[in-house]
């Protein structure tokens, strides 16, 4: 279920907010690869801040969720040696960086514990509308990471 930023009443101080995407804890929680109940955890906690909808749901800002994804896969990647692969090697996470140049472009992908990088051409980027906190797959074939917009 995709969250639209015009229906999302913001608690947060940035009057910039509301226009940026936002993740329900279900959401992020399969962004992160925890359960429902872990992200709620980590939120109550203080971990990752949330705000609330008009239907007061608890929702974490894309920008916010991106930057607590890379901290929850370097403590993952340090406390456990699991594997998150699947039969067709896609891993669903939220984009953490986009470096663009002239031609080409590098995508960072957070998906669980995994962080994902794919070297793409710029216009790939722009055309998927690639940015900060967006959720996206990585596709892994041979050493080609794939970027797909979900």
């Amino acid at each position: 279920m995709e969250i639209h930023p015009e229906s999302c009443k913001c608690e947060a101080k940035s009057p910039n907010l509301s226009h940026m995407q936002s993740y329900t804890i279900g959401q992020a929680a399969r962004l992160l690869g925890v359960s429902p109940d872990t992200a709620r955890r980590w939120a109550d906690a203080g971990r990752v801040a949330t705000h609330r909808d008009d239907s007061g749901r608890r929702l974490i800002n894309g920008k916010d969720l991106a930057a607590f994804s890379i901290e929850v896969g370097q403590s993952a990647g340090a406390e456990e040696d699991a594997s998150y692969t699947s039969a067709r090697n896609a891993f669903p996470g939220i984009v953490t960086a986009v470096k663009l140049g002239d031609v080409a472009a590098q995508v960072e992908i957070q998906a669980g514990p995994h962080r994902l990088v794919s070297l793409l051409t710029r216009e790939a980027v722009e055309e998927l509308g690639l940015e900060v906190g967006m959720q996206a797959t990585a596709r892994v074939k041979s050493t080609s990471v794939h970027i797909d917009r979900t």
